[in-house]
This record gives structure tokens, C-alpha cells and sequence, in this order.
């Protein structure tokens, strides 16, 4: 059955009442089922281990979510073997009936939507409308990958040159393995992209879903589920980083791992990768997405209004927890105490608490290590520049808040500016030129994504060509990437540059193998 093309997935506009009353509905569903006890998913089968984690509610801590299995290393090897077996018969699953099971999935994921949202405010703090974005993308990425795999495993038989001699195709086949580790600050998109991208491309997953976010993985669990997905195709393995993380990074039999996270973690995982283990007939294939350090630069010729209303929403969408995220503008010394002044005045606007409620724009910082560790570059930020709005965090309450906050007339090399804080606060430098602007924002281990607000063209070429990012957006805010219209990875430290929700991303979960048959023979 032919699909129709791919388009984004609708945005839930929450003006509208039976908007809002649904939500609200869907609020009271997942809040009956806090408390439940999530079990490990290995090759079908539920398993309940008698070690536990709390995942909380961010913006009450009173208030536990899910208490969830926690696989030592003998679940993770059974994890590793039931994935291995699976892959011995997936592998051959015909293309496009794989891609069905991402077709229905996301139909379900679409009728459940609300509830997945929910869920995402519950146990991550989102707003509504950051909450039903994310449902959004998770869809998007399985309509979005169904259909790719479908072209993959067609277009490639035709683009060979032949040969009068032979018949010659090409064929994409999966690698293997793949050990999937999300992050929590998409708990529900990214998680859901990485592992049925790998589960379209015929690989096998053994999800390592992100400790503060649960839940909302175990709700894949459930679509898969009532799909009938066979056994041992998708494996939810929740534990420790320590204890199962690097295990499964490690194994031989492990051949790809997909992850989304910290710099620091990133690059474990690409060291552990590249050590042969004994037994492993393979190199390893690491997949890494590992945050940014984002810039906007505002040229002294910008729509001022515009760059402030874009900075603003780029540094504070979700708690400014999202590797896109601004935390460094950049402007021209022309208009920066024009620019300074209204970024104060718009993030004064904002409102912060428990997003339970949809008049909150902010709500809490995903844990209290996330917590202390934005509390404390706040505290090294009033050394560094002046604080013009926020900075006074909030240490005796039941969630982790902390109010947007923006520190201007910061050096380019001061350690706001340089280290990623991934939380709500921003720092303002003051640039001579567009191009010392420019070299301050290249200035940095980073290359995620950038933003440039200016209406020179000949300065915006130049950014185009020089601004060494994945992803650049002009006169635009720099959060927000859409599949198949924005394609998502970046430069330098900030990863492979794999480019999810894009043309090229399910290359990353595939092999490629050349075939020709001596004509006289029968061909292709």
C-alpha cells in the first residue's frame, strides 16, 4: 500500500477548549498511574528485579511517578541474547512490513497523544505545548523513517552503472545489535527516533531508557506491545549507567550504539566502542548527539524586536534543557543596551511553576543534580557579569525551580560562556564587529546549532559559509527543528553529526553490500 508523503504532525493549539479539556482529561489518566511498577521487557517476557529507582515528579518530588526495575548485569546479558536472536530472523523481515509496525505505531501514538504529553509534564516538567511537540516529533520520526526505509530498500537497485557482462545491484542490510541510550530531556521523541530507526533498518534495540524519564519510554513499550512486535525486537532494560551502561557498550555482541546525552558520557562511549572485545568480529558503530554550547549573534542592523522575542524563546523553551538551546547571544556593540534591555523586559514576562498548569511558560529543572549544578554556575556567573533579571534560586521547595536567568556584559572566554550549564540561563557578550561576533561564536568545543538576526545579505551569506554549526537558522530562533525539515546533528564535540530526521540518517543503521550476477545467468 502506497503512503501519501510525509508532513510534520499537527501542533495542539490549547486556546481552544475541547483542546484544553482533553489535556486536562489526559492529566487525571496518567496521574492514576503514579506509582506503578514498571517491569524489565526481555525478549517478551516482564521481569521484576528486586532493586528499584523512584522516578519523581520534577516540580513535586512528593509525588513518585513510577518505581521501575533496575537490571543488573545478568538482565543486561539476557537483553543482549534475546536481541541477538531476534535479529536472526528481523533481518529478513521484508522492508516495508517493518516499516508498517512504525505506521501503526505512530497511528496509536496519535490517538493516545495527549496521554504521552501528560505523561512528559509529569515526569519531565514540559508545558503543554513543549509536551505536545515532543508527542509530535516522536510521531513524526516513525511516519517520517517508515517511509525512508521503504525508499531505501528500492531506489538503491537502480543507481548502479552497469556493465555489459553482469547484472549488479546494491542492497542496504542491518548491522546487528543495537544498544539505544536517549536522553532525558526528549523523553519521548528522540528516544522513540533512536529506536525505531534502528527497528525499521531490520537491527535489533536494547533500550537503556534515561533514569529520570521512565515512564514515558515504557509507554513505546506498550504501543510495541499491542502491535505484536516479535519478541526480543525492542528490549527495555532500565539500570545504572555503571552497572549496564558500559557492560552493554562493551559486549561483542553489541554492534551499533545510538546515544543522545552529555559530552562527558558521549565520549566514554566512543572510547569503550573502539576497544575490541574478545570475541568481536566487528568495529563498532557509535551514533553520538552531545549538546552544544549555542550562540545568536544580532547584527547592529537586526529587527531588534524580533532577535530579543527569538533569544528569549531559544534560552528558556523547557528550562533551557534542551541541546539546542541559546546560552550565549552575541551582539553587536551598536544595539546591545538596546538588545540587553528587552531581553530583560521579556524574561520578566515569564511565568514559573508547576506546568500542571498551563498558564506556566517554565517549569522545574529535571533533578537535583541538575539542580545544584545550574545553581552553582549561576553563583560563578555574578562573578563573571552583572545579572540584570533572575539568579535568586529557591532552596527550600518540592520541586527544582529555578527562574530564568540573564547575565550580560560576560567575556567571551568566562566559564558561562564556555561550559554547557543546559538550564535556564543565558549569557550576553558584546561583539565589535559581525565578524568578531563570528569568531566569538566559533570560539567553542562545540558546533550544535546557532542563529543569525541581521538584514545585511552580505553578512548572512558569510555566516552561512563560516557560522560552524549543524544547524544554522537565520533571522530565526535557534530551537525547534522539525523532521525532514530541519535534519539535526552538529560539529566538533557536539557529535557525529548524524542528522536525525533526515535523508541520510538511516544510512547511519545500515551496511552496505554490492552484488552482481555474470549475465547469461538469471538476473536481479
Amino acid at each position: 500500500m502506497s503512503r501519501p508523503p510525509f508532513v510534520n504532525e499537527p501542533l495542539t493549539d490549547f486556546t481552544k477548549p475541547e483542546n484544553k479539556k482533553a489535556f486536562e482529561k489526559a492529566l487525571t489518566i496518567m496521574k492514576k498511574r503514579m506509582g506503578e511498577e514498571l517491569p524489565l521487557v526481555i525478549g517478551g517476557e516482564k521481569i521484576m528485579t528486586g532493586k528499584k529507582h523512584q522516578s519523581v515528579n520534577p516540580a513535586n518530588t512528593k509525588e513518585v511517578i513510577a518505581n521501575v526495575s533496575k537490571a543488573s548485569k545478568t538482565e543486561a546479558e539476557k537483553a543482549i541474547q534475546a536481541a541477538a536472536k531476534a535479529f536472526e530472523t528481523w533481518r529478513f523481515v521484508e522492508p516495508a512490513k517493518r516499516a508498517e509496525y512504525l505506521f501503526k505505531a505512530a497511528d496509536i501514538m496519535r490517538k493516545r497523544k495527549h496521554e504521552f504529553s501528560a505523561c512528559m509534564v509529569l515526569e519531565a516538567g514540559k508545558n503543554w505545548v513543549e509536551a505536545d511537540a515532543d508527542t509530535a516529533e516522536a510521531i513524526d520520526f516513525m511516519e517520517f523513517y517508515g517511509r525512508e526505509m521503504i525508499r531505501y530498500s528500492s531506489e538503491p537497485k537502480t543507481k548502479l552503472y552497469q556493465i555489459p557482462t553482469e547484472h549488479g545491484r546494491l542492497e542496504y542490510i542491518p548491522l546487528g545489535v543495537c544498544v539505544v541510550i536517549p536522553p532525558w530531556n526528549f523523553p519521548n521523541a528522540i528516544m522513540c527516533g533512536m529506536s525505531t530507526a534502528a527497528i525499521v533498518t531490520g537491527n535489533t534495540v536494547v533500550l537503556k531508557p534515561a533514569s529520570d524519564t521512565p515512564m514515558i519510554a515504557y509507554m513505546l513499550v506498550e504501543v510495541f506491545e499491542k502491535l505484536k512486535l516479535p519478541a526480543g525486537v525492542f528490549n527495555f532494560c532500565p539500570g545504572s549507567g555503571s552497572e549496564i551502561g558500559d557492560y552493554l557498550v562493551e559486549h561483542p555482541q553489541t554492534r551499533l550504539i545510538s546515544f543522545t546525552g552529555s559530552k562527558d558520557v558521549g565520549l566514554g562511549i566512543v572510547e569503550k566502542a573502539a576497544k575490541l572485545a574478545k570475541g568481536q568480529i566487528w568495529i563498532k558503530r557509535v551514533i553520538a548527539e552531545m549538546g552544544g554550547k549555542d550562540a545568536i549573534i544580532v547584527d547592529k542592523d537586526a529587527d531588534l524586536e524580533h532577535a530579543a522575542t527569538g533569544i528569549v524563546k531559544s534560552a528558556f523553551g523547557f528550562q533551557g534543557q534542551k541541546c539546542s538551546a541559546c546560552s550565549r547571544a552575541i551582539i553587536h556593540k551598536d544595539v546591545y543596551d538596546k538588545i540587553v534591555k528587552l531581553i530583560k523586559e521579556k524574561t520578566e514576562k515569564i511565568t514559573v511553576g508547576n506546568t500542571q498548569d498551563v498558564d506556566n511558560y517554565m517549569g522545574p529543572v529535571c533533578s537535583i543534580q541538575a539542580f545544584k549544578t545550574i545553581s552553582k554556575y549561576i553563583e560563578t556567573g555574578k562573578t563573571e557579569g552583572k545579572v540584570i533579571t533572575g539568579g535568586e534560586v529557591q532552596k527550600n521547595q518540592d520541586g527544582f525551580f529555578i527562574p530564568p536567568t540573564v547575565i550580560a556584559d560576560v567575556d567571551a572566554k568566562a566559564v558561562i560562556a564556555q561550559e554547557e550549564i543546559f538550564g535556564p540561563v543565558l549569557s550576553v557578550i558584546k561583539a565589535d564587529s559581525f565578524d568578531h561576533a563570528l569568531e566569538i561564536a566559533n570560539d567553542t568545543q562545540y558546533g550544535l546549532t546557532g542563529s543569525i538576526y541581521s538584514s545585511n545579505m552580505k553578512n548572512i551569506e558569510k555566516g552561512e559559509k563560516i557560522f560552524h554549526v549543524g544547524n544554522l537558522y537565520i533571522n530565526r530562533h535557534s530551537t525547534g527543528a522539525l523532521v525532514g525539515v530541519h535534519p539535526f546533528g552538529g560539529f566538533n564535540l557536539s557529535g557525529t553529526d548524524s542528522k536525525a530526521g533526515g535523508e541520510d540518517y538511516l544510512l547511519l543503521f545500515l551496511q552496505a553490500k554490492s552484488i552482481s550476477r555474470l549475465k547469461g545467468h538469471k538476473p536481479f
